[in-house]
């Protein structure tokens, strides 16, 4: 028995169409704003095509603009957070407790997303790169320790090691705690915690790590540079500078791919309703499996569309055959 149905399919990799706004001239939040109301978002750039797309449009329009250009990445100050993201392992303001070393957290040269302890038992901030020994919290079972790993390494390969053999990076949710680690460290030693923060993000959620920075960028040299500029000046690339700069900005419009597809299915059994919720729901999910398995494919998101009367599937009926019949008469 055959039904019927028709699917939506969305093409998840998303194209972007620019524009330059260069008639006014805004900071960065009200570019936001103006971005989210008139378009999508501030631009988000993830690839060389991205860039090239943009110095395309300043090319056009170089004798009308300003020597910067706003676009949507920014670096979330406020995102410090812990390696070990077990909710249950924290009670409640644990996850907030802090023992900033005077002056921090900072961020000199716009690079100092994770934190380190020295023998004093106070935190600081400092790149990630640089190289400390480190602490790794193990649990298992009821029996739960700290151990000091007497190896220096970068905080990305610590907290890859500690995830390896033992539980995760430490986290710290007390002033016992900060105590336990600080007595595992010899004078003048300094190892990692598990606390980062995500630095560089953009405004519309996109998960990219694409950067087209200028050289020596990021380099935070007045503090608070938590906003980035497109520099005429040096290429088109890219600078961090204070947010309360007036410019010029770049908005991007998504344009979705979407695709409509007629699907016949065959019930095989009788005591299924292809209309239950449940039963379509299955279906979806394993269709996207199906479609997204295949090499090349895009990220496809299907819905189902619903026809006039409410309904997804509607039975064929079978087209039979019209018989043609010749009328004879018999002489008598």
């Amino acid at each position: 028995m055959f039904f019927a149905t028709v699917l939506s399919m969305v093409f998840s990799h998303v194209r972007r169409e620019y524009h330059l706004v260069y008639d006014v001239k805004k900071n960065m939040t009200e570019a936001l704003k103006y971005c989210r109301e008139r378009y999508t978002d501030l631009a988000t750039i993830e690839n060389m095509e991205d860039v090239k797309a943009v110095n395309d449009l300043i090319k056009l329009h170089w004798s009308s603009l300003p020597w910067s250009l706003w676009i949507g990445l920014y670096d979330d100050i406020n995102s410090w957070r812990w390696s070990l993201t077990d909710g249950n392992f924290y009670k409640d303001g644990e996850r907030e407790y802090r023992n900033w070393y005077p002056g921090n957290p900072k961020n000199k040269g716009g690079v100092e997303h994770c934190t380190q302890m020295g023998s004093d038992g106070q935190w600081s901030t400092t790149s990630c790169k640089r190289e400390n020994l480190a602490v790794c919290f193990h649990a298992k079972g009821l029996n739960k320790k700290l151990v000091l790993i007497n190896t220096t390494m970068t905080w990305t390969v610590a907290q890859n090691y500690c995830r390896r053999y033992y539980t995760d990076l430490a986290s710290v949710r007390n002033k016992a705690e900060n105590k336990q680690i600080k007595n595992l460290i010899s004078k003048g030693q300094r190892v990692w915690i598990g606390l980062f923060r995500d630095a560089w993000k953009w405004t519309d959620g996109t998960r990219s790590s694409f950067r087209y920075w200028s050289d020596n960028e990021p380099d935070n040299r007045y503090k608070n540079e938590t906003c980035v500029l497109v520099d005429l000046k040096d290429n088109n690339k890219w600078a961090d500078v204070m947010c309360n700069q007036e410019t010029a900005f770049v908005c991007h419009k998504v344009l979705e791919k979407k695709q409509r597809l007629r699907v016949r299915l065959v019930r095989q059994d009788a005591s299924v309703d292809l209309n239950d919720p449940v039963v379509m729901g299955d279906l979806l999910q394993k269709l996207e499996q199906s479609m997204n398995s295949e090499e090349g494919t895009e990220d496809i998101k299907l819905s189902w569309i619903k026809q006039s009367d409410g309904k997804i599937f509607h039975k064929e009926e079978k087209k039979t055959k019209k018989a043609k019949y010749t009328d004879t008469k018999d002489e008598l």
